[in-house]
């Protein structure tokens, strides 16, 4: 048997196997890009077993992530600390084999699939990544950044609308080195796609500016080796855009009852159909049995050092020729900020405090950014189409372009643009971060209206599933915004997204928390932050100290600040609604009852706090009521007596008549306030 199908059918037996094992799976997909993947792991992937984070390595994304045991396969067989008991252990308690494949969970897996069309995306992202950065970077006869973005994905990727949004992009940034491999083998869990999904995929990727290699058998990896070396050569033109290798497979391959059927998608084979496979593919061995020649074959730890050892080489001598470039790229790749980072931050918040502007939190966000993006070179920031309501852009990020010929443009001082246009195209964008930040050297951030934060969510879990430094700028967060009605006032999406676990959702008050919000925001090596942001005015809050904001909740006014000795009660607020409060305060001190101001900018970051500090903030014993424009469901955790909030659609009208129309009163919060305290 020829060597590259003894590679091949390692794959299908090592899927089959495993997924009967585990009773749960798809053996499918990986049994039909068998070759697809020994084409490029086999010739073609720039990596390094030994080393999984090696930062010039190409980047791999298996996009239709259901087909995990095709990446675990290859994984293992190429070298990595992947055993052939985590393969037996597929879909397992804590096994390194998840059901879909998880970054930071296995050595070698790149970004987290399974929601199909985020992988492309993503893919999208790391490419975008490694153009700028080779961009900032390289120097003439120094290619320190020169790396290839590879991606297999399915009909599923395709019919998800987050690819259009990705494909577009790619083909408009003209990431020449990204080449995706379309798994086309028709066939999705109910059946032959044709009477759902009759796309013209070639002319589809062809009409958004990628070159196209149509007509490839999926299934001879010679063939589909030669796609691949096309789509690099032709990656060496610069104007040229990405290519997609169309691979025409059968799912199943090996498989004589099931082989190009449904029914090989998302179940075992069986017992049966698995002992014919074997013997149709020439297959003798037991299960998760790999004989040591078809280990040596795919064996690629050796040529993986030696690449590596090659590229640090290269590296040493740039860092020789260009020092402050090789120190700064270092430092960005491994996720550090700049050392005087914490004095920016600090510098940053007291300015805020002491001008106490009164503007809208955006602006406040804006006015933040002025400074981080000027102090942080890392930090790419982008908005949906939404640049001027979002304010997003500084004057350190000028707009990102790519030009005719396919480079990046660069202004007069030589700097590239940080400030990126998505469009119309808030879950590709959110997605597309992702892959930005799952590359590394850069920390993206990107902005579009809160209520379109529905648009984005799965990306947005995504991030928090994988522990990504992504931010979220959601502007325009309530009924404040006022005449554009009810499809744009956000009512649940501060709560809603309060409910992602690792997801850190900020609203703040003023300017000093908003500068706070952002500080903590990029200290967050490991979580991902939305800030949650007025289109309406804040006066600033005075405040005594500045030094608890960061713990997501402090105590803003106590009862002495309005003449009163004693506490009666405590009144929690969040973004525009702190000034209702404070307002309030002053309310009920006419009406002799002493209640302390809490503002709460983070719940998420306020819960994680010490007990003691908690208490601290939130006596016991003391009724609480809670004031947010949005859905009251999260505060009553806090023991609440009473929240004023809203739970029903806004209106369309000007801001100040909602605001009363709704409740959000100082006098209807007061008399919230007193009625709950003659409850307690």
């Amino acid at each position: 048997m020829a060597p590259q199908q003894l590679m091949a059918n390692a794959i299908r037996a090592l899927a089959m196997d495993a997924v009967q094992q585990a009773n749960s799976g798809h053996p499918g997909a990986p049994m039909g890009m068998a070759d697809m993947a020994v084409a490029l792991w086999g010739d073609h992937l720039q990596h390094n077993p030994k080393n999984p984070h090696w930062a010039n390595r190409d980047r791999f994304v298996l996009s239709n992530g259901h087909a995990s045991m095709l990446i675990y396969s290859v994984l293992h067989l190429t070298g990595y600390k992947l055993s052939i008991e985590e393969i037996k252990n597929f879909r397992q308690l804590h096994s390194q084999t998840a059901g879909h494949p998880e970054v930071g969970v296995t050595p070698g897996v790149e970004t987290t699939t399974g929601p199909l069309g985020q992988g492309i995306t993503n893919a999208v992202g790391m490419a975008l990544a490694e153009k700028m950065l080779a961009t900032e970077f390289n120097r003439p006869g120094h290619n320190v950044v020169d790396h290839h973005t590879y991606v297999f994905l399915g009909d599923g990727c395709l019919m998800e609308g987050i690819s259009h949004e990705a494909v577009a992009l790619a083909g408009a940034w003209k990431l020449h080195k990204l080449i995706a491999l379309y798994d086309d083998n028709g066939i999705s869990i109910d059946g032959q796609v044709t009477p759902w999904f009759i796309d013209n995929t070639p002319q589809r990727f062809a009409a958004c500016g990628w070159n196209v290699i149509d007509g490839v058998d999926g299934h001879d990896a010679a063939a589909v080796s030669q796609a691949i070396a096309a789509a690099k050569r032709s990656a060496h033109n610069g104007s040229s855009g990405p290519t997609l290798i169309v691979c025409k497979t059968a799912i199943g391959k090996g498989s004589p009852n099931r082989a190009g059927t449904s029914k090989a998608h998302g179940e075992p084979l069986g017992a049966e159909e698995i002992q014919l496979t074997r013997q149709a593919l020439g297959w003798p061995h037991a299960p998760f049995k790999i004989p040591q020649e078809v280990y040596a074959l795919w064996d690629a730890k050796a040529a993986g050092q030696a690449r590596e050892a090659a590229w640090n080489q290269a590296f040493a001598a740039y860092k020789t020729a260009h020092p402050a470039l090789a120190k700064e790229f270092v430092r960005r790749m491994k996720g550090e900020l700049p050392k005087h980072f914490n004095q920016v931050a600090f510098d940053t918040v007291v300015t805020a405090h002491t001008k106490a502007e009164t503007v809208a939190s955006r602006k406040a966000s804006q006015i933040a950014l002025e400074a981080f993006t000027a102090a942080v070179p890392e930090m790419l920031g982008g908005s949906a189409d939404l640049t001027g309501s979002n304010l997003t852009n500084t004057k350190s990020t000028p707009a990102f372009r790519v030009d005719l010929a396919g480079d990046v443009v660069k202004t007069e001082g030589g700097q590239i643009g940080r400030h990126i246009n998505y469009g119309v195209r808030e879950f590709g964008m959110a997605a597309i971060m992702n892959g930005v930040a799952l590359h590394g050297g850069y920390i993206p951030y990107g902005g579009t209206f809160l209520t379109f934060s529905d648009y984005s969510r799965n990306a947005i879990r995504m991030a928090a599933l994988m522990k990504l430094r992504v931010v979220h700028v959601f502007t325009h967060d309530s009924i404040g915004l006022g005449e554009d009605g009810p499809t744009h006032q956000s009512i649940e999406h501060v709560a809603s997204l309060r409910l992602i676990p690792g997801l850190d959702v900020w609203r703040p008050a003023d300017t000093a928390e908003t500068a706070v919000a952002w500080a903590v925001a990029l200290q967050n090596r490991q979580r991902p932050s939305a800030l949650c942001l007025s289109r309406q005015n804040l006066a600033y809050a005075p405040k005594a100290d500045l030094g608890d904001i960061s713990r997501g909740a402090y105590v803003l006014a106590e009862p002495s600040e309005v003449g009163m000795a004693k506490t009666h009660g405590v009144i929690i607020a969040t973004g525009s609604e702190v000034q209702l409060a404070l307002a309030a305060q002053k309310l009920l001190a006419e009406r002799k009852i002493g209640v302390r101001v809490v503002s709460m900018p983070c719940t998420s970051v306020f819960d994680r706090q010490s007990v003691d500090y908690k208490q601290s903030v939130l006596p016991a014993g003391l009724p609480r009521v809670a004031v947010e424009m949005g859905s009251t469901d999260g505060w009553w955790k806090y023991g609440c007596a009473a929240v004023v909030g809203i739970d029903t659609y806004g209106e369309s009208a000007p801001a100040p008549v909602l605001f009363k129309h709704f409740g959000f009163t100082a006098e209807n919060v007061a008399d919230t306030v007193h009625a709950a305290l003659l409850k307690a």
